[in-house]
């Protein structure tokens, strides 16, 4: 399995600047990176972290196979997985050769993935896997679902810790570059909530842009990123770098 774990593969997030490229973002090598282990005429599925909202699939689906083609890799079709098909998509999982794991709210595609046992599917999948801010971190075998709505900072009885789907070890803290200077419940989102909850554990925020890369062989972060740590945080890497975790 290759995972292409990203912040945002598209465009920059909460930002309106018109896109350079066509396609994926080819910064810090991902294209690239892509074409290296594509299978022509690729199969691919997109997992939906909006499960019930059909016609924003729908065209979230047509978007995604013109920005495969755009990219220059050969798709042979792409379906969605919502609660229409669910389960059947889950348990036909081995006959796609890419798989997109979409953005959204953590706890609520957890749940979904959890609900068509799509950990489970993951088993003896031998293709390529993006993960999009939600997707990316939901891939982890323990997901830091890190507070994102109002309320839930303050809530004793959210959840920060919680099963993933255990296809990587790493907690990837996507958008960094927009949410660094967020405010949630009255608390700064990185350094009095992330912070308290890093002791004991690390995270790697990375900016739209970067991305993990993880085969058999290697895991490495490409792009800028930071490793936040028992309350403390570093850039590990820069735009043009790798670093080899």
């Amino acid at each position: 399995m290759k995972l292409f774990l990203t912040s945002s593969p598209i465009g920059t997030y909460r930002s309106d600047e018109p896109l350079t490229y066509s396609g994926f973002n080819p910064a810090n090598g991902m294209v690239e990176e892509l074409k290296r282990y594509w299978k022509d005429d690729s199969q691919c599925l997109l997992i939906s972290a909006f499960p019930d909202e059909y016609e924003f699939n729908d065209r979230m689906r047509a978007d995604f196979y013109h920005i495969i083609r755009d990219t220059g890799l050969s798709i042979h079709g792409i379906d969605i997985c919502d609660l229409r098909n669910g389960k059947e998509k889950a348990a036909d999982l081995l006959r796609y050769d890419f798989v997109i794991l979409g953005g959204g709210h953590v706890p609520t595609e957890s749940a979904f993935f959890k609900s068509i046992s799509l950990e489970e599917s993951f088993s003896g999948f031998d293709g390529i896997v993006m993960g999009i801010s939600a997707g990316t971190m939901n891939c982890a075998r323990i997901v830091y679902a890190q507070p994102e709505l109002s309320g839930e900072a303050t809530d004793p009885a959210y959840e920060r810790f919680i099963p993933g789907l255990g296809i990587t070890e790493y907690n990837i803290l996507p958008h960094y570059n927009a949410v660094k200077n967020d405010i949630l419940d009255g608390m700064r989102l990185i350094e009095d909530i992330t912070f308290g909850d890093s002791f004991g554990h690390t995270f790697y925020a990375i900016t739209d842009g970067s991305y993990l890369l993880q085969t058999e062989d290697f895991a490495e972060i490409r792009g800028e990123a930071y490793m936040i740590r028992d309350g403390r945080i570093e850039q590990i890497c820069t735009n043009g770098d790798v670093f080899r975790l």
